[in-house]
């Protein structure tokens, strides 16, 4: 039985490399059987937030809200691809996830991270792994780490070299972990109510 998989993208550059990794996620774990959707920050184009989902009149939040709090609800599990910028995390990839929060609730997500030096997003990955354990996902402790990312993914997001060979070697772990919390979530939603 598919999984549904949604990954989170969340640069607004114009020369973005790290939609490279978003698609070789995407491809990946498609390629295992999910079901499996981009959602790209950019594309969405939500505004600062000023107000988060929960906070409009029913049937009053914009469209673009209301379909992906739709889609987050009826996910199985999440992949966060993000760069990182000055030790930090993206502010597009930020913004966007904090117009929910129950949402998010009981269930997975793991974390994908790049840059274009040597410690390939790192620092974005440990900041974001506290945010989505405070938005009440179950962070998997596998990660992927990705950089330089030029020399890792190519423009189509085909493995590069050592680093790309590398990639390869740990995405199966990755998305085994992921995977096994998404089932045992879905099983433990299934079996009793979450508690709130």
């Amino acid at each position: 039985m598919s999984n549904q998989i949604l990954v989170f993208y969340g640069s607004y550059r114009s020369d973005r490399m790290g939609i490279r990794l978003a698609e070789f996620v995407v491809e990946r774990l498609r390629r295992r059987g999910e079901v499996v959707e981009l959602i790209d920050a950019k594309a969405v184009n939500l505004p600062i937030l000023d107000r988060m989902y929960k906070e409009f009149p029913p049937g009053a939040a914009p469209e673009q809200l209301h379909r992906l709090a739709g889609k987050i609800r009826d996910a199985d599990g999440f992949v966060f691809v993000t760069g990182e910028y000055n030790w930090g995390i993206q502010p597009g990839l930020k913004n966007l996830t904090d117009h929910f929060l129950e949402e998010w609730f009981w269930r997975p997500a793991a974390i994908a991270s790049y840059s274009a030096g040597r410690f390939s997003g790192a620092r974005a990955a440990i900041a974001w792994h506290g945010t989505l354990s405070e938005m009440g996902m179950v962070v998997v402790s596998s990660t992927i780490a990705v950089g330089p990312i030029a020399q890792t993914l190519a423009a189509d997001g085909a493995p590069l070299g050592a680093g790309g060979e590398a990639l390869e070697r740990a995405f199966p772990r990755f998305a085994d972990d992921l995977m096994w919390w998404v089932e045992a979530a879905k099983m433990q939603r299934q079996r009793k109510k979450p508690p709130y």
